[in-house]
């Protein structure tokens, strides 16, 4: 895919007595004044019309100081806040950390939405057609993704744009300055850095959070992981719970014993190779969870044949009463959770045979991508509602291991109404709703044809 972004203020653009040379008293706005344009991958995000002229300009002319600020400030939660909450009262407050139409100042600023997935990052641009009162429209429309190395790139070379172009106004100890210097240190020191890691991955901002129980959740991760407290971290987030709340270890011990199944992970499938292209940031998540579920199909000789239960708890290295009990279940999501014996435990938290069954294939994809990949101390194996870079791996694989698209769109046999749907999902012992994202994600289906998925935001 493409990778490159752009964050710029062209002062040699700025028109002599254009609408939007705003008189200000701050001299750090006086010297960052120009057009201020973002493209990704040769789209141009901040593209838009001039309300008094109608000409099509690139961006808007407003001083980019205010920009560096919010961007420097915000750095930590728009590189690893991986969830958007699902409570609408808190995605206002979430927005202001990730969308930079809240800077305020008074100036018309690009309707652009930032938010990582902890592998690649993603930019919205909006139309705001319906406020043309402003000095500047934004057109909008457009959606890219580049990789979190490419935003931090991107960011840190506007950030010290701005402080050279403040530099040059003989401005030489801005808050700016300020908040630059304290960023950079954080992200040199290794334990300042995994603090603020997992502090943005809870939804909170630079020292906004307590820190004893930050620290706590950060004696958790030395335990259990710190990429799989992350995601548990994120899912704590997406589903409005109170970041206090977020399980110990002794919690996931005690419900992996009242609550789970006895696995042995030498057991499970396994795949010669390694998995360390799923660190690869050039690689969308569905395919590397997609084309690892293909590798285990071919492998064990499966065909575009169903998998019953006893071969999919095979597979996990568990038993088939994993799936079939269903009043044992996790209370906040599944997981595998690693002994010191070589043993494990797997807790699934749906009811329903075919939830459990897709929660355990996400578990076996888990396992395989990312014990070979980023994840070699991890002891636990989370499978959360969040739309990580992790998630997506874990989703992609568990629908293609259990209805294989190639074979399910043969089964649909150019009918793809919803109650065929509903009669292949049966054949393939998986929702409705699983064969219903994979025909959406393939465009077999339009959006309106999946009333169920709508507002969902992402892929299988």
């Amino acid at each position: 895919m493409s990778d490159h972004l752009t964050i710029s203020i062209l002062s040699e653009d700025l028109e002599i007595g254009s609408p939007e040379e705003v008189e200000t008293d701050s001299p750090e706005e006086v010297a960052t004044l120009g057009m201020l344009t973002v493209t990704a991958n040769g789209s141009i995000l901040t593209i838009g019309v001039d309300t008094d002229t109608q000409d099509l300009r690139r961006g808007p002319y407003v001083p980019g100081y205010p920009v560096a600020e919010w961007l420097a400030w915000n750095w930590w939660r728009l590189r690893w806040e991986l969830a958007r909450p699902s409570n609408p009262r808190a995605v206002v407050e979430w927005e202001f950390s990730h969308c930079l139409g809240t800077i305020g100042d008074g100036y018309d600023w690009p309707n652009i939405t930032i938010q990582s997935d902890g592998v690649n990052s993603f930019l919205w641009s909006d139309s705001d057609e319906e406020h043309d009162q402003g000095l500047f429209r934004y057109l909008g429309g457009y959606r890219q993704s580049v990789s979190c190395s490419e935003l931090e790139r991107a960011i840190d070379e506007f950030i010290e744009d701005m402080l050279n172009k403040v530099g040059g106004a003989q401005l030489a100890s801005t808050n700016l300055h300020q908040i630059w210097m304290e960023l950079r240190e954080e992200r040199a020191d290794d334990q300042l850095s995994r603090f603020r890691k997992l502090e943005a991955q809870l939804g909170y901002d630079p020292d906004e959070a307590n820190d004893e129980m930050i620290r706590h959740h950060l004696d958790t991760a030395s335990e259990l992981g710190d990429a799989a407290v992350g995601e548990v971290a994120a899912d704590s987030v997406f589903h409005d719970r109170e970041p206090g709340a977020i399980s110990s270890a002794d919690d996931l011990h005690r419900i992996a014993k009242m609550s789970g199944f006895a696995a042995r992970p030498e057991d499970a499938v396994q795949l010669p190779g390694t998995f360390e292209e799923a660190t690869s940031e050039a690689t969308e998540a569905w395919r590397l969870g997609e084309g690892a579920a293909k590798r285990v199909r071919k492998q064990e000789r499966l065909g575009g044949k169903p998998i019953g239960d006893a071969l999919l708890a095979e597979f996990a290295g568990t038993s088939p009463n994993a799936i079939s009990a269903s009043d044992k279940n996790s209370e906040q999501f599944s997981f595998a959770l690693d002994m010191e014996n070589a043993h494990s435990n797997i807790a699934l938290r749906p009811k329903s045979t075919t939830g459990r069954r897709f929660e355990l294939a996400r578990l076996i994809g888990d396992r395989l991508l990312n014990r070979k990949a980023n994840c070699r101390t991890d002891r636990l194996f989370p499978v959360t509602g969040t739309y990580s870079y992790r998630q997506k791996m874990q989703r992609a694989f568990a629908a293609e291991l259990l209805s294989p698209f190639d074979s399910m769109i043969e089964v649909l046999g150019g009918d793809y109404s919803e109650e065929r749907q509903h009669e292949v999902a049966e054949h393939f012992m998986v929702s409705p709703m699983t064969i219903q994202t994979q025909l959406l994600n393939r465009r077999y289906i339009e959006p309106d044809q999946a009333p169920n998925l709508l507002g969902r935001g992402a892929t299988v």
